[in-house]
């Protein structure tokens, strides 16, 4: 049974599907205005290991990704370049699949867009309306939070003051409106849930008026259209909590007098040199980026898998390549042992025992570092047969995802692989002295090791 830590309730808990092996996983997309960052990358591989992780465990799991494809600052920027919304998310829609692809995160079941639902956002805004639970203002039409009473139970708000008074708590009034899609992480006021229509933007007919959807009502109404009025997990990055995650909540539950999702699941922040990203430090960096400087988009899957998804991670150029290095000295040795495995038998015992210790840290709440830890244990010892050793690799990698089944067999000796990744380890603790003598020990068996900016090469002497 896997153990997740449930924001809605602040523990961990033992994950229960509303259907028996079924589970139904909403993550927030991408906002297609521009190149997602590594901040949203981190993202999106957390969730799918978190989707990896539930299929493992035998449930089938339908998982649906949103494409935000009309927002505040797709229009803003449409407009600086010229372009309707619809030419201008084109390009970068097509990276992010692109992005998907080189970071092996599984497809998901669907990628819904926004434009293509605003139908059913209407459908849940004629409810809240009818219901009471939203009013019109200048022609837009407002969530009001002070009907809603459990309102921050996401976020904590509701341990805060929140009356028809106000709450300096919160900094919110009664009649406090926010048009923003984003706004202060601190503010509580009736959100938008659709905007009066204004000249230059794109807009939709409803029988409240026209205009276009507030971001936070996409969500609900993609989710609920897919999985239900009630769904097993909802996924993002922690920063989204409040207000997104938190309004939709309240939106959906408000419309259908059910729960919405059951486990709120959040990764944690990406730093940059130990700072948050933004383009006035000059630290925001995409996979583009990376891939300039000659790494491997699975070198940044490595480096995720090295923290726990909700611990802060402090993305380094330096921590980059260390994760480059161990990659590329797993794929040597993993091939070496692939080359071995024709000639072994596999021990199921010791192949059940790593089993079961690998699942022990995965069901702890994605305990990754750990899994990452065992699976070197495993590399790095002689009690285990190398066909034991191999399939062990492969099945941990349906979690990992670093597409080990792919590597082409090196005609590299086990011995030879394993003494090259030890003399890699002396080198990054500066110890080279013993780096040197592994050296000489690998040349005296007739092979040559190149360092490299990617980790190190063998080949023949």
């Amino acid at each position: 049974m896997i153990n997740l830590y449930n924001y809605l309730t602040k523990k961990k808990e033992v994950f229960k599907s509303i259907k028996p092996r079924q589970a139904g996983f909403y993550a927030c997309g991408p906002t297609v205005y521009n190149y997602a960052h590594i901040g949203n990358l981190r993202t999106y591989i957390f969730e799918d290991i978190l989707k990896r992780a539930l299929e493992y465990g035998g449930y089938r799991v339908k998982h649906v990704m949103n494409i935000t494809d009309v927002e505040d600052k797709i229009i803003r920027d449409s407009r600086k370049a010229g372009k309707n919304i619809f030419d201008f998310v084109k390009p970068y829609e097509k990276a992010f699949f692109e992005d998907l692809k080189k970071l092996n995160i599984e497809k998901a079941w669907k990628y819904p867009k926004a434009t293509r639902h605003i139908k059913e956002m209407i459908k849940i805004i004629a409810a809240l309306l009818k219901k009471g639970l939203a009013y019109e203002a200048e022609g837009s039409i407002y969530f009001d939070i002070s009907k809603f009473k459990s309102y921050g139970a996401l976020s904590g708000l509701k341990n805060r003051e929140l009356s028809a008074e106000g709450g300096p708590a919160t900094g919110w009034k009664a009649g406090a409106r926010v048009d923003v899609d984003e706004y202060e992480k601190a503010s509580a006021e009736d959100f938008v849930l659709w905007k009066a229509a204004k000249a230059g933007e794109p807009a939709w007919s409803a029988p409240f008026g026209k205009g276009r959807p507030g971001w936070h009502i996409e969500c609900s109404a993609m989710s609920m259209k897919y999985l239900g009025e009630t769904f097993d997990v909802h996924a993002g990055a922690v920063d989204l909590i409040f207000p997104h995650h938190e309004n939709e909540i309240a939106q959906s539950k408000g419309a259908t007098g059910k729960s919405f999702a059951k486990y709120f699941i959040e990764g944690e922040h990406l730093l940059v040199n130990g700072e948050k990203m933004s383009k006035s430090l000059g630290n925001v960096y995409n996979l583009r980026d990376i891939e300039a400087k000659n790494f491997n988009p699975l070198a940044f899957r490595y480096l995720i898998l090295t923290a726990h998804y909700r611990s802060k991670l402090n993305f380094t150029w330096e921590s980059l390549q260390a994760a480059q290095n161990a990659l590329e000295n797993l794929k040597n040795i993993f091939a070496a042992t692939k080359n071995n495995a024709k000639k072994s038998k596999i021990s199921e015992k010791d192949f059940r025992k790593y089993k079961k210790e690998f699942l022990t840290f995965i069901n702890d709440d994605l305990d990754m570092p750990r899994a990452v830890a065992l699976l070197w244990e495993i590399i790095k010892t002689d009690k285990i047969s190398a066909k034991t050793k191999y399939n062990l690799i492969l099945d941990f990698d349906k979690i990992l995802g670093l597409n080990l089944s792919k590597i082409r067999i090196k005609n590299i000796p086990l011995i030879i692989a394993k003494l090259a990744n030890e003399r890699e380890i002396y080198r990054k603790e500066k110890k080279f002295a013993e780096a040197d003598k592994l050296r000489k020990k690998i040349e005296s068996l007739g092979w040559l090791v190149e360092d490299t900016s990617a980790g190190y090469k063998l080949k023949r002497d």
